[in-house]
């Protein structure tokens, strides 16, 4: 019989799914067999496994326990497309339907597919880390939670809450969280973890203990904010903090930008701007248009907010742009909605019209692992890369190119366009590209299993997972 752990948080953004991942990695360590599991994911970050995409959180998470990525570690993921639509993805694979369903109708639907797959996943496994979605004391939500209190009760799994002490209100929220679970659920809270804290954690007491009082929950370890190169779950976290004789990338940050999350590597070693109006691409060296979930949306917002202007002008004077997947087809001619994957059928935006390419979105999705092959020969900016290979992997409706001949790649001067993730993840290309060497996910996985030893009661964790000593 599987063990099981959930993990808390006191709110979106608490640390859920980076503690998860420092978690998964410590349990390994230990022996311990572990699969990760979220029931319902909501984010534009996904990866593609067998079967189909997961979110990329779990993805990470998996690969930090030593297991393969598994569409059951995510059954339901649910890919925002403006406001009040969304596309559900279930084992990996879009389910129309149940896009088209009002938002509440889809948890009785897709829960017994939930519990499936949780079971079968659990068979083999050690101990399952359920990772929550944003709080489990949402009292309006608490009918259809199917990623916290669902699954844990399914489990009858204890839980870890989590508080970002980072935001202040940390023990209020940590206390008031408890408070509002329901009482069925309230008796699973069996440690608090203080996340992101910055000084000297002595200088915390006595909280900790009057909340242990208050709640009859310990507080189990305080986490210290940590230079992790891991993404946050809706994408990387860009700050234009310059830090001195680093490269200045600009990645385009249009409303529905999606997958920024392979650009974990790229943060790393360059400073990295979120560019959402003309002046956050001055100065830059490489300017990245990453993928989109609704192209054009997206195009529409390149033309109105003057960054699209700005990254022709910036291609004019010889700055490497790179766009990837749905920003490489914002790099072309046109987008044409063929299905009406977007909206109505036949509508066509214009794109930047830096290289001489056509979309056309159809209602098939494309979900794939493949490979990169760039070109031997790429002219100037981008000769250092030629003939490179790339893991990688497509997501994405419809096809792009002049024809439709299952192309990858197509540049012209300093503008490269692949129709595939994964490139700025191989370390050697980031390299060439940026003169800095990215360290890679396993030193991170590390990193955070190492906090997960310093800084936590293990043995108290060991023990609330149902592990003895």
């Amino acid at each position: 019989m599987s063990r099981s752990l959930a993990v808390w948080g006191t709110t979106s953004g608490a640390g859920k799914s980076l503690v998860t991942t420092g978690l998964a990695r410590w349990f390994a360590r230990q022996g311990v067999r572990v699969v990760p599991f979220k029931a319902q994911n909501m984010s534009n970050h996904a990866r593609v496994v067998e079967g189909g995409e997961i979110g990329a959180a779990q993805w990470l998470q998996a690969l930090a326990a030593g297991v393969d990525p598994d569409v059951r570690m995510n059954p339901v993921l649910t890919k925002p497309e403006a406001d009040g639509r969304s596309q559900v993805v279930v084992l990996g694979q879009v389910d129309e339907d149940l896009s088209r369903a009002a938002w509440r109708g889809r948890a009785t639907s897709v829960w017994p597919r939930v519990v499936d797959a949780l079971d079968d996943l659990r068979a083999d496994a050690d101990l399952v880390l359920v990772e929550g979605a944003g709080s489990p004391a949402e009292t309006n939500l608490a009918d259809v939670d199917l990623a916290n209190l669902a699954t844990a009760d399914h489990l009858d799994a204890p839980a870890l809450l989590l508080a970002d002490i980072d935001r202040g209100g940390a023990f209020a929220h940590l206390f008031g969280t408890w408070s509002l679970v329901p009482d069925d659920h309230r008796h699973r809270i069996a440690g608090f973890v203080l996340n992101r804290f910055r000084g000297d954690p002595t200088l915390l007491a006595p909280a900790p203990e009057e909340l242990s009082g208050r709640t009859g929950v310990p507080t189990i370890g305080v986490l210290p904010e940590l230079a992790h190169r891991l993404p946050d779950e809706d994408g990387a976290s860009f700050a234009p903090v310059v830090r001195g004789g680093r490269p200045r990338v600009g990645v385009v940050r249009y409303p529905t930008a999606s997958n920024l999350d392979e650009l974990a590597g790229v943060v790393e070693v360059a400073d990295v701007v979120a560019a959402t109006e003309p002046r956050h691409l001055v100065d830059a060296e490489l300017i990245v248009l990453p993928g989109a979930k609704h192209v054009t949306s997206d195009a529409a917002w390149l033309r109105t907010s003057g960054v699209g202007a700005a990254i022709r002008g910036a291609a004019e004077a010889g700055v490497r742009v790179l766009g990837i997947c749905g920003g490489a087809q914002l790099l072309g001619e046109d987008v044409v909605d063929a299905d009406g994957v977007e909206g109505p059928a036949g509508v066509r935006v214009d794109g930047l019209g830096l290289l001489p390419l056509r979309t056309e979105l159809h209602r098939a999705k494309v979900v794939r692992a493949t490979t990169i092959e760039l070109p031997r020969e790429l002219a100037r900016p981008w000769e250092a890369v030629a003939g490179r290979r790339a893991r990688a992997y497509e997501i994405h409706h419809g096809h792009t190119g002049p024809t439709d001949d299952g192309r990858q790649v197509w540049s012209h001067g300093p503008v490269l366009a692949v129709t595939a993730h994964g490139l700025l993840e191989d370390p050697d290309v980031v390299e060439v590209l940026l003169g800095r060497r990215p360290t890679g996910l396993d030193a991170t996985f590390d990193l955070l299993a190492d906090a997960v030893e310093e800084h936590l009661d293990t043995e108290q964790l060991r023990r609330i997972a149902g592990f003895d000593g």
